[in-house]
């Protein structure tokens, strides 16, 4: 996959707010991880929400973020509202 928008959970929109993120390509994704690259994002658009966050934890792992196994998904949550706070 060399296009974000071939990752799972990843559409135009999400793609260009990464692009303009300064994550050009699914490898970045990945290496960035999903905290950090959430992160550059909230600090673009502080609007954005936890199931963006599930959508780019899903695409580092390569599944649709519903398959995201429940502990993982806890930890997510906890750090969204406390980034939130």
């Amino acid at each position: 996959m060399s296009a974000l928008e071939d990752l799972p959970n990843i559409g135009k929109v999400l793609a260009s707010e990464l692009r303009s993120a300064l994550i050009p390509d699914p490898e970045a994704l990945r290496s960035i991880g999903t905290e950090k690259t959430f992160i550059r994002l909230n600090c673009l658009d502080k609007n954005s929400c936890l199931s963006k966050l599930y959508a780019i934890e899903g695409a580092v792992q390569g599944i649709r973020w519903h398959k995201i196994e429940a502990l993982r998904k806890q930890e997510l949550k906890m750090f969204y509202y406390h980034l939130k706070r």
